[in-house]
């Protein structure tokens, strides 16, 4: 009797270890994770929104994709893009974005390309 009361508990101390969950990322972590996001979000979006065509910087022609200051790049743009396009290409964005993406990303990606600058 005591070497089944044994086996419960090792298989239970193995079920216990095994649904661990994993540990929450620290709000440095988060901070620096959401940045990076954020920044590749304003070229996505620079992309979309086709800048490198109007861009005086041959780089950006020649990759053609956004290559410089995409910040800047994005802030004429929104002046320019109509809001419907804008929308279209959040919506394009979110739908790209995998299931098992971070927290820190999936906060940044939901974000509107106005949003960015506020």
């Amino acid at each position: 009797m005591a070497r089944s009361n044994d086996d419960f508990a090792v298989y239970f101390a193995m079920l216990k270890a095994g649904f661990k969950r994993k540990p929450k990322v620290s709000p440095v972590e988060f901070a620096r994770r959401s940045a990076v996001e954020r920044l590749a979000l304003e070229r996505r979006y620079c992309d979309a929104f086709d800048q490198w065509r109007s861009c005086r910087r041959p780089t950006c022609r020649r990759q053609q994709s956004c290559r410089g200051d995409a910040k800047a790049c994005l802030q004429r743009a929104l002046e320019r893009v109509p809001p419907d396009v804008q929308k279209r290409a959040r919506q394009n964005i979110v739908a790209a974005t995998p299931r098992n993406i971070g927290a820190p990303e999936r906060e940044a990606r939901l974000r509107t390309p106005r949003d960015l600058y506020e």
